[in-house]
């Protein structure tokens, strides 16, 4: 099972949404969670970790994850060829290293790192920037151009995007 984090934050709580799917082109949700909760920190520049890794934490809770499972966050995994990473990354460490987590992207981070695949999707000429960890980045951008829609945002991305600020 695939599924995909995206958080959305309101004046005095965040709205997380997972969406759980089986296969990179599946076209539908197998399920979806939600769930609230009160925004414990402020955004600090160079730390949105820490906002929203207990989100995502919490969500979690309601979800029997199995070592074949992946997870797709919104935002990066690895940041720099130096080692610092992003939310992903703090998630991967967080779950002890089971699952592999894909870092999605639609902006870019602009310091170099040699796991940072550019995803062009339907006509766009603006990417998608791929980020992972238990799982070669390379394979990875091959499943995210293979994933539902035509546009630059896949299908069930996009959902989830859609989703999260309801």
């Amino acid at each position: 099972m695939i599924y995909a984090f995206d958080t959305y934050y309101y004046e005095d709580y965040a709205n997380t949404v997972c969406i759980a799917f089986e296969d990179w082109t599946s076209e539908k949700e197998v399920e979806v969670f939600i769930e609230q909760t009160s925004v414990s920190s402020e955004y600090e520049s160079g730390a949105f970790y820490k906002r929203e890794l207990p989100c995502i934490l919490s969500l979690l809770t309601k979800i029997a994850l199995k070592p074949e499972d992946i997870i797709i966050v919104d935002g990066y995994v690895t940041l720099d060829n130096d080692g610092k990473i992003g939310l992903g990354g703090h998630l991967y460490e967080a779950l002890e290293e089971k699952c592999p987590i894909i870092g999605i992207a639609k902006n870019e981070f602009t310091t170099p790192d040699s796991q940072r695949r550019s995803v062009f999707r339907g006509e766009s000429k603006t990417p998608l920037f791929v980020t992972a960890k238990g799982m070669d980045v390379d394979d990875v951008q091959l499943k995210v151009e293979q994933m539902h829609g035509a546009y630059r945002m896949p299908t069930l991305l996009k959902k989830l995007d859609q989703l999260s600020r309801t």
